[in-house]
């Protein structure tokens, strides 16, 4: 959230002037994605290529792969040319001429512009200032009630990466409010997580998947529900327990060693009394609230996506700038500062995007499908159903797309549902499942690296934070899937 040269510079390198001791010597997750494209490229000679036979779907708008036309290609192995291509064809397809993740890094460049001129204002540390104090004693409460939000929009809509524009707003809120940054990632990350793995309505995950399988999109929704609930509840008391934990003693919270250099970062001021909350505070942050929730409007119900969401906060910076009396070149200098500091994270969607790249060029993700295919085949009802939720583990690192995910496995694996006697429901609610288990974590995924970078959180701290809940997580949705597999082959 910072918008001036100076504290800009500063905030460079994330764990600058730390002692070394406390410095992580994790691989940054530039390097990790990096080396990921190299692992991927490397595979290409090593494992044979192969694709399905693909057919038009005309309900999903898009081809899908046509059970049992597996067949063996010749193989594209991937060069060290075509290494240094693939981040800048996660961000545009230059043989294609399409675009791939550049809209994402551009939505993410433009909210930091727009969250730069906000802070200009001044209107958001004011209002943090007025609303700690009015929740005085009461903080932890907010922890659930953001939570539940998010976690309606995964299951509803599948947000993901609009998540990315609270970040910088929720954040500065939890260190305020006595918590640290890992909490505020939390309640975004882990809170539309359990969502969209509780997907009950979400057209980018249940339906697609569903119409992919052959069936209505309603058929297994009281499952997922109750997963939904369970899950929620489960996160929010792991959430919650935490972040009392690191208000009670600061000094176990994961990043600890950050907590002077987020306050700088995020721009905190001491709490006070709230008396400079203005008039002019109160009509900027209610046209910020309003920017959030025309968001969720376009992309519920209007189709709106990358593009459209990058004109709102492009427009709605414009409109702030003004009420704010900002000027012509404070107004240029904030939004230029704001979008500076979300550079990193524009760079690492496009580099997580490559990795994709390379495995769609090399044609191997057929082929890690295919051994999928043979695994689960003639297994009983627990066993397949828990190979499918295996399988579908493995790709969702692989294809991070819920809905990429759902158009490939889902026409493969639904057929053979009816073989192990369960129904294709079951099939659809373990791809999601896996996939929303996954998405937590990856780092092929532009959310968590994009996440984890706006927070200044290194990847191994975020896996050690959230490994716990993650088998939690995985307990949880597997004796789901098992309890009703069985309940399949006794009826």
């Amino acid at each position: 959230m910072t918008t001036s040269p100076r504290t800009t510079q500063q905030s460079e390198p994330v764990q600058a002037g730390l002692p070394d001791q406390v410095v992580s010597r994790f691989p940054t997750a530039y390097s990790i994605l990096f080396v990921l494209i190299v692992i991927m490229a490397a595979l290409t000679w090593i494992v044979p290529a192969g694709q399905y036979d693909r057919a038009a779907n005309e309900a999903l708008g898009r081809e899908v792969a046509v059970p049992g036309t597996y067949k063996i290609v010749e193989s594209t192995p991937q060069s060290i040319i075509d290494i240094f291509l693939a981040p800048i064809n996660g961000f545009y397809s230059q043989a294609a001429g399409t675009a791939n993740a550049i809209d994402v890094s551009l939505f993410v460049l433009i909210i930091g512009g727009f969250l730069g001129v906000v802070n200009n204002t001044g209107a958001i540390n004011s209002g943090i200032t007025r609303a700690m104090n009015a929740m005085r004693g009461r903080e932890k409460w907010m922890i659930p009630i953001m939570m539940a939000l998010f976690a309606a929009g995964g299951t509803t809509y599948g947000m993901a990466e609009e998540t990315l524009a609270f970040y910088i707003l929720i954040i500065p809120v939890m260190i305020a409010a006595g918590y640290d940054a890992m909490t505020g990632v939390a309640i975004i990350l882990v809170g539309a997580g359990i969502g969209v793995l509780g997907s009950t309505i979400n057209p980018f995950a249940t339906t697609i998947a569903s119409n992919a399988a052959g069936i209505a999109f309603t058929t297994g929704m009281v499952l997922r529900f109750a997963i939904l609930v369970v899950g929620w509840l489960v996160c929010v008391a792991y959430v919650m327990w935490y972040a009392e934990r690191v208000r009670a003693k600061p000094e176990l919270s994961i990043v600890a060693h950050m907590r002077e250099a987020n306050e700088g970062h995020f721009k905190l001021k001491a709490s006070g009394d709230g008396d400079d909350f203005t008039l002019q505070h109160k009509i900027i942050l209610i046209l910020f609230a309003l920017t959030f929730g025309v968001m969720v409007w376009g992309v519920s119900s209007q189709s709106w996506w990358m593009a459209e969401m990058s004109a709102l906060f492009l427009a709605a910076a414009i409109v702030i700038g003004i009420v704010g009396w900002l000027g012509e070149k404070p107004f240029t200098e904030a939004f230029i500062d704001g979008a500076r500091d979300l550079l990193g994270v524009a760079l690492i969607i496009g580099l997580a995007r490559g990795i994709v790249v390379i495995m769609d060029a090399g044609k191997i993700t057929d082929m890690i499908l295919q051994w999928g295919e043979q695994a689960v085949t003639g297994l009983s009802t627990v066993a397949f159903i828990s190979g499918v939720f295996g399988i579908e583990v493995l790709m969702s690192f692989l294809v991070p797309s819920t809905s990429g995910l759902a158009v490939l496995s889902m026409p493969i694996l639904a057929p053979l549902a009816d073989f192990a006697g369960v129904g294709r429901d079951l099939v659809v609610t373990a791809y999601q499942s896996a996939s929303g288990l996954v998405n937590l974590i990856t780092p092929t995924s532009a959310v968590v690296v994009g996440a984890l970078a706006i927070g200044r959180i290194a990847y191994d701290k975020w896996l050690r934070f959230v490994w716990p809940l993650l088998v939690i997580l995985t307990v949880l949705v597997m004796a789901a899937l098992s309890v009703t597999a069985l309940q399949a082959g006794v009826a």
